[in-house]
């Protein structure tokens, strides 16, 4: 039986499962020369170049968001019906004619 690939490109989109090493792992998120997405150096897809300064924008907005999510989880009920404690029956009446 012929030996499967180890990494390249299925329908445009990249693959490599080589044992990763450090340098590599470090060289693959810190590329200068290329755009805001590149290769990831283990798995299936791109991931953010942290040399690009959109990558940075990036990750600010998500940990932006990502705090705002906590914070409202944090404060509890804000008057929600959602959160309210009364789990009992409610009864729908349909008027139908």
């Amino acid at each position: 039986m012929a030996d499967k690939p180890s990494s390249g490109e299925i329908l445009g989109i990249p693959y490599n499962f080589d044992r990763p090493s450090l340098g590599r792992l470090l060289s693959s998120h810190w590329q200068p020369d290329e755009g805001m997405l590149v290769e990831k150096p283990f798995g299936i897809g791109y991931t953010l170049n942290l040399a690009n300064w959109r990558s940075w924008i990036v990750l600010a907005v998500a940990g932006g968001l990502y705090y705002q999510q906590a914070q409202s989880g944090a404060g509890g009920s804000d008057g929600d019906a959602s959160d309210s404690d009364d789990d009992g029956p409610v009864e729908v009446i349909v008027d139908g004619e």
